[in-house]
């Protein structure tokens, strides 16, 4: 479990210190620094998975370009007012980030090329890290997920990948293997009771993915296969059951959101104890209960062992997060919820606390408001 992460020259941070929670949502303005949060775990991981963690000078760096995160060059991530740490010292521009978990910070200094993809570095902790320690394995091991914003969408077919849905378990930072991880796990046990739909026909992955999607969209129910010959999978979508049963329909002809939202329930579903979960905007395409349910999904990851740091605009996510502490889900001291917003060139952060009844300590000035200013206005 990460308990703290420290992001220095990063982007919208000169400097920023984050508490973290099994269940963390960043929320704020558009372009005010929470993808930046996820990007940065995202980018050492990256860079562990590419070998270069371990090393210092030529021999390791933070790689920039790869599998999850395409950041580009030094000049597009460092931050436009770098910290100054002494008057002309050469460490001005370097690009730290930290981490803590089970108390032990870890942290990788890298240094500043305004032309490189790969950042040299500079100092790296201690101990050397692994997909085993103990305290890493949530950043580093097999249960991780990353899924960004720009996720699938309606396809007739999807890759077929045995070492990414099998070997390693991973869905793709867009989602892309997700429909050839259900093909292959499908018959698989959902063993957490808090992931477990009562009404569904069984605990298999495919049918708590049927019951969770139907939370979506009522009725709706999913098929996976191989297409024969090829490296690819198809998706399909029916609708009732036995004799009221629909045709099967391409994800091209149902509801964008279910394909988009796909992703986001089998990440969860297949959660186990430690898993690492970082998912940016989940909501996105979705009618607001369909929202609600997300966070209630998200939620029964965390009670399962999981961790989930969430990037969201939406109230319904955040209060589907506060009616899980008051309904006991989910314990209060189990949530973080970190508001972001411009100051300057650079960027300021809120923590309102969740209490036991959901409700919340603090509500800053632009934090989900914009209801109560229209109403006001409404009303006026």
């Amino acid at each position: 479990m990460l308990d703290a992460i420290g992001i220095t020259n990063f982007k919208a941070f000169a400097r920023q210190d984050l508490a973290l929670a099994p269940f963390t949502l960043l929320t704020g303005l558009n372009s005010s620094g929470k993808s930046s949060v996820l990007q940065s775990l995202a980018l050492l991981r990256q860079s562990f998975e590419a070998g270069l963690l371990d090393e210092v000078d030529d021999m390791g760096g933070l790689l920039l370009n790869g599998e999850l995160v395409e950041l580009g060059t030094g000049q597009d991530v460092r931050h436009d007012t770098y910290v100054r740490h002494e008057v002309n010292s050469p460490d001005d521009r370097n690009i730290v980030l930290s981490i803590t978990t089970e108390g032990v910070p870890y942290e990788w200094r890298a240094e500043y090329g305004r032309e490189d993809d790969l950042l040299r570095l500079l100092s790296r902790p201690v101990r050397p890290v692994s997909s085993t320690s103990y305290d890493l394995r949530s950043l580093f091991g097999r249960r991780f997920q990353y899924l960004k914003a720009d996720r699938i969408v309606p396809a007739v077919s999807y890759p077929r990948s045995h070492e990414a849905a099998v070997r390693r378990g991973f869905l793709g930072a867009r989602g892309e293997h997700t429909v050839n991880f259900l093909r292959a796990h499908q018959d698989d046990s959902v063993k957490a009771e808090s992931l477990c739909l009562p009404e569904a026909s069984s605990t298999t992955l495919l049918s708590q993915t049927d019951a969770w999607m139907q939370r979506l969209c009522p009725g709706v129910n999913l098929q996976a296969v191989g297409i024969d010959g090829t490296d690819t999978v198809r998706l399909s979508y029916g609708f009732g059951a036995g004799v009221s049963a629909s045709n099967r329909y391409r994800p091209t002809n149902v509801g964008f959101g279910l394909t988009y939202a796909l992703p986001i329930v089998i990440a969860c579903l297949s959660a186990r104890p430690d898993s690492l979960i970082l998912l940016e905007n989940p909501e996105a395409h979705l009618h607001p209960q369909g929202q609600t349910w997300l966070a209630y999904l998200a939620a029964a990851a965390v009670s399962a062992g999981a961790q989930v740091i969430m990037e969201t605009h939406s109230d319904h996510v955040l209060n589907g997060l506060r009616l899980r502490v008051k309904q006991g889900k989910l314990r209060a001291d189990s949530t973080a919820v970190h508001f972001f917003r411009r100051k300057g060139q650079s960027t300021e952060v809120v923590t309102p606390v969740i209490a036991d009844d959901g409700t919340l300590s603090d509500w800053p000035t632009g934090f989900f408001d914009e209801w109560e200013n229209s109403l006001d206005q409404l009303l006026d």
